[in-house]
């Protein structure tokens, strides 16, 4: 295994801060949007039908837009970050792992990420690629960017549809990391089979150390 690409959202980031602004700004109660997203990610589809369903009719662009030029729009700093990532980056990369970050983000998200400075190669986004997961094109640009063989390059993130079933399609070797709030659902999960399953960044560094 040369190379490990890492997705971003409850891989790297918690989404709380993500999904408690979009609240704010609609103005619903949290734990409504929360339950909300559960509900559409439980039923395989993107997390951005929750915005439709507790606003009918929205358009998430424009609205994106109008939060960023109210100054509530998206924001990622060093809080948001899972404690194991800069340990577990670091330990990969010092094991002559190359190390990417490649998630269903925006162009925005990849600016804040790139500017916390993680030990990783490159950190590339969805929005600026024009492509994203399951999508083949996605795994595709992940391959172009990395520069690896499909066959040693783990995919690392945690959802099985969105992450593993796709990243091992497209041939990669595929990691799936239990945790966030779907992480109980998803725990399970066996179809797609991942080649390896993990609760934590540093059990994962360990087994790519071994």
């Amino acid at each position: 295994m040369t190379t490990v690409v890492l997705d971003v959202g409850e891989t790297l980031v918690r989404d709380d801060r993500y999904w408690g602004s979009w609240a704010d700004w609609l103005g619903v109660p949290r734990h409504t949007l929360s339950a909300l997203v559960g509900a559409v990610v439980a039923q395989g589809r993107d997390n951005q039908e929750a915005l439709r369903l507790a606003r009918p009719g929205i358009d998430v662009d424009a609205e994106r837009a109008a939060r960023e030029a109210a100054g509530r729009g998206e924001h990622l700093d060093e809080s948001d970050l899972y404690e194991d990532v800069r340990p577990a980056l670091t330990a990969l990369a010092a094991a002559g792992v190359a190390v990417h970050v490649a998630g269903n983000q925006t162009a925005r998200a990849g600016a804040l990420l790139r500017a916390m400075d993680l030990p990783a190669a490159t950190v590339s986004t969805s929005e600026e690629w024009g492509c994203a997961k399951p999508d083949p094109a996605f795994f595709a640009r992940v391959l172009s960017t990395t520069g690896s063989a499909p066959a040693a390059t783990l995919y690392v993130g945690d959802h099985p549809s969105r992450d593993v079933g796709p990243a091992r399609a497209a041939g990669l070797r595929t990691c799936h990391l239990v945790r966030g709030p779907w992480g109980h659902l998803w725990a399970a999960w066996d179809t797609p089979a991942p080649d390896l399953r993990v609760t934590g960044l540093l059990a994962l560094a360990e087994l790519l150390q071994a």
